[in-house]
């Protein structure tokens, strides 16, 4: 492609990211500027439907921020877009809901690995495939978190594709399979839900890109059915950190 054709839908070019290698990737537009006030030199770069992107710098390299919307859908094709721009270090930022009763709001969860109960990546490779993290970002994140002082959690999330399905499973038609397989996700290890990450992780290995994800847990429904304290907490200036120190992390270790 040339170099000023932009892409169909983050609306993007190789001379608008300059070089870029490194992308923070929220899901909520409204949190990009938010994250890239936190980079050197920002500056707004596009808007596009759920696609909102700043560029930045950390340590004199060049950072990508770019907003994916909700769901597995419009995160693929943002990761197919920036693939094709030659961005091959994306790091998701977002938040999800606790199922571990020691996941706390405010904590921060790591996700090695991500239960594909969800469509979109399914069209990529059989359900047998397993959605997993890049080793080398996972490390850097955990060694942000702990350099920061946060509280973390590493293992297994949980995707879906219907909020309400999990919210309100008793009112679906399928109640009853959401039941069960919630309730099996909780007995086998999964620390939180989100919407995102395993869509992230199978596309992002079908392309050869390096991945992960760090996210904010801002409730557990699992303590409020245990009658359990459970504030809520929306400060996700903590997970943006664990973000940017990690990406520092990267930078420094391959000079």
């Amino acid at each position: 492609m040339q170099n000023s054709e932009k892409m169909y839908h983050i609306g993007l070019s190789k001379e608008d990211i300059e070089g870029a290698k490194y992308a923070i990737l929220p899901g909520d537009p409204g949190r990009v500027d938010k994250i890239a006030m936190l980079l050197t030199n920002p500056k707004k770069i596009g808007e596009n439907r759920e696609y909102t992107s700043y560029l930045g710098e950390i340590l004199n390299e060049k950072v990508l921020v770019i907003s994916t919307g909700m769901g597995g859908p419009s995160t693929a094709i943002c990761v197919e877009e920036l693939a094709m721009l030659g961005v091959d270090h994306l790091i998701r930022v977002g938040t999800c809901g606790g199922m571990q009763l020691n996941v706390r709001a405010g904590d921060i969860v790591i996700a090695e690995a991500a239960i594909r109960q969800e469509g979109t990546s399914k069209e990529y490779v059989p359900v047998e495939f397993p959605a997993v993290a890049d080793l080398e970002i996972t490390n850097a994140l955990v060694e942000a978190s702990k350099s920061l002082g946060y509280p973390y959690h590493v293992g297994v999330v949980h995707c879906k594709d219907s909020f309400y399905g999990q919210h309100s499973p008793e009112r679906m038609p399928i109640k009853n399979e959401l039941l069960d397989k919630w309730e099996a996700w909780i007995k086998a290890g999964a620390l939180a839900s989100e919407m995102e990450t395993s869509s992230l992780y199978v596309v992002s290995s079908v392309l050869r890109i390096k991945t992960g994800a760090v996210l904010l847990a801002i409730w557990n429904q699992e303590r409020e059915k245990q009658g359990l304290d459970n504030d809520t907490n929306f400060d996700v200036e903590k997970e943006i950190k664990v973000a940017i120190k990690a990406i520092e992390i990267l930078i420094k270790n391959r000079k």
